[in-house]
């Protein structure tokens, strides 16, 4: 994934690119992804995180009494979350450029 609107600030929602196939097949590569910094960190939840540094694209999960960032797809391993304070948005939307009507909610 693509990070460079993550510098956006106050709480405004941004959009991504999705690079890599660690999110399919939900989300491909190319699709347009909208974060949205007060979305609520919820089990289950897509989320842009930061990880050893990088950004990533993952679903949270709770694995007991800790979280973990679970790629869709299995090529790719689950990373261990260190906390929450690592997940700086959540993604309300994705859609496919220049094709209007293929677009999915996730609120």
């Amino acid at each position: 994934m693509s990070a460079e609107g993550a510098g956006c600030g106050g709480g405004e929602s941004f959009a991504l690119r999705v690079i890599g196939q660690s999110m399919a097949p939900e989300f491909q590569e190319g699709e347009i992804v909208v974060i949205e910094p007060d979305g609520a960190l919820r089990d289950g939840a897509f989320v842009l995180a930061t990880h050893d540094g990088e950004w990533i694209f993952r679903q949270l999960c709770r694995r007991g009494e800790r979280w973990t960032l679970r790629p869709l797809n299995p090529a790719w391993p689950e990373l261990p979350l260190p906390g929450l304070a690592a997940v700086p948005g959540v993604v309300i939307q994705k859609s496919v450029p220049g094709r209007r009507k293929l677009m999915k909610r996730y609120v």
